[in-house]
């Protein structure tokens, strides 16, 4: 296998009690080897070959000291194991040489898992990252084929081989190879285009989404624009100019609406930063329906999280979920502000003046100084950037003596730039943000009807 050997080992982090793992006396702290002698090398691996009512299992403990044990169970019973990880041999790194890889953007001292740049086909199958599919081999292709991992998602960006060589690096041309090979196989594939100015937008992006229109196997392709920091100098420009953004929006329209009549949906999709560039103040006017996105098949890419927002907060108004979060904020002597980005600017602070929370909730957009370029999504604020947003509005806003009136600023932090362990890119936890900025913080969920309902709660709480 490429990338030098793989380790093997499956490690158990809780065993369910009178579960058929616990009836075979599995412990929390073994490893799992082996299946009926096969490796096991993730999770898929492990479904796999555990899909059936009795197995082998070869264990190995925290010595070295290897056993086997026969696990049984009942039908559809599950086996009551959970392990650390879904990827048991170790991630599979990228070995492209992507020109506009945001990766190779990043500025120094960040958490150290940001700088892995990874590549699996396994984790494009089990949480929707985008995979080139250059670094999988003969046998790669063979376990997806066999095991049907579909769908993945694949990193395109160009059908062109030599578009494709300048933007990837020299092994642009084994991932359209193996698309090809499980596309014939019946795997099927979302599309990324990361949409690179004269390179390849105009004449190879119409070649791109011809390639893939003729490939029925290629469910969904999400175009997005190039993203750039301060820590490079090979890029100072992309689709943020509105003439720009609105020709992509203009070269994409026909494919769009061929699919609407031939498939059933629109097939090939703009990410939101298209739409906010090209209309800036009317994009909440110029917005495509929520039929247009269907089940929002490219969320996950911000592809249609501006039409979901709209409609999260005509659901609130609707059920006047809004106006019950704005009185419990009021009812506590609350008001609060709502760190975003940059770039909800065109249609957020709307949103909020439109509905109930007026009055008691606003937007505060925060500059992305962490990046800088054109970065500016929620998802993407560093934690020192909040607070020096926060501590800035709350000198401006100890102007107007809120205590004299009574109200207490509450800050709420955007759930989407922290991790799983709490901490944002740049290692702030939200109580570090306290600390620092000295004033109310909460971190609060990004989906508007969420975070609505965590207002109330925090608010009743008080």
């Amino acid at each position: 296998m490429e990338g030098g050997e793989r380790t093997v080992g499956a490690l158990i982090v809780s065993v369910d009690e009178c579960s058929p793992a616990e009836r075979a006396g599995i412990a929390a702290g073994e490893e799992v080897c082996s299946v009926d002698g096969q490796p096991v090398r993730d999770i898929l691996d492990w479904q796999w070959l555990t899909a059936c009512d009795g197995c082998a299992v070869e264990l190995q403990d925290g010595e070295g000291h290897r056993r086997i044990v026969s696990l049984e169970r009942a039908f559809d019973e599950p086996w009551g194991l959970s392990f650390s990880d879904i990827v048991f041999d170790g991630v599979r790194s990228c070995c492209n040489a992507c020109t506009f890889c945001f990766m190779r953007q990043l500025p120094k001292g960040l958490r150290r898992t940001l700088y892995l740049r990874d590549d699996d086909f396994r984790l494009s199958f089990l949480q929707g990252n985008f995979v080139t599919l250059t670094n999988l081999d003969e046998e790669d292709v063979a376990r997806i084929c066999e095991e049907r991992i579909s769908p993945l998602r694949m990193s395109l960006h160009a059908a062109d081989p030599s578009v494709r060589a300048a933007l990837m690096g020299e092994r642009a041309d084994r991932g359209l190879r193996n698309a090809e090979a499980l596309l014939r196989a019946g795997i099927q594939l979302d599309a990324q285009i990361v949409l690179v100015p004269g390179v390849n937008d105009g004449r190879v992006l119409d070649e791109t989404l011809t390639w893939a229109w003729e490939r029925e196997g290629i469910q969904a392709v999400g175009i997005v624009p190039l993203g750039y920091t301060k820590h490079q100098d090979a890029f100072h420009e992309s689709f943020n100019e509105p003439a720009r953004a609105r020709g992509v929006l203009a070269q994409i329209a026909p494919y769009q609406e061929r699919a609407q009549a031939e498939r059933g949906d629109a097939w090939v999709y703009a990410a939101d930063e298209f739409y906010l560039n090209a209309f800036g103040g009317e994009v909440l006017r110029r917005l495509p329906s929520e039929e247009f996105y269907g089940d929002y098949p490219l969320f996950e890419d911000g592809i249609g999280i501006v039409r979901s927002t709209v409609d999260d907060f005509a659901e609130a108004q609707k059920t006047g979920l809004d106006a019950q979060a704005a009185r419990a904020l009021e009812e506590a002597g609350l008001e609060a502000a709502l760190l975003l980005g940059c770039a909800p600017k065109p249609y957020a602070s709307a949103l909020i003046s439109q509905s109930a929370l007026s009055g008691q909730v606003r937007a505060l957009f925060v500059p992305n100084e962490l990046f800088s370029g054109n970065v500016d999504v929620t998802g993407l604020l560093g934690g020192e950037d909040m607070v020096r947003a926060v501590r800035e509005d709350a000198a401006r806003r100890a102007l107007r003596e809120d205590a004299e009136r009574g109200v207490r600023r509450l800050y709420l932090l955007p759930q989407v730039a922290f991790n799983a362990d709490g901490v944002t890119l740049d290692g702030l936890s939200a109580e570090d943000i306290r600390a620092a900025c000295g004033q109310e913080v909460q971190v609060a969920p990004s989906n508007p009807l969420d975070c609505m309902q965590h207002m109330i709660r925090y608010a009743e709480k008080r």
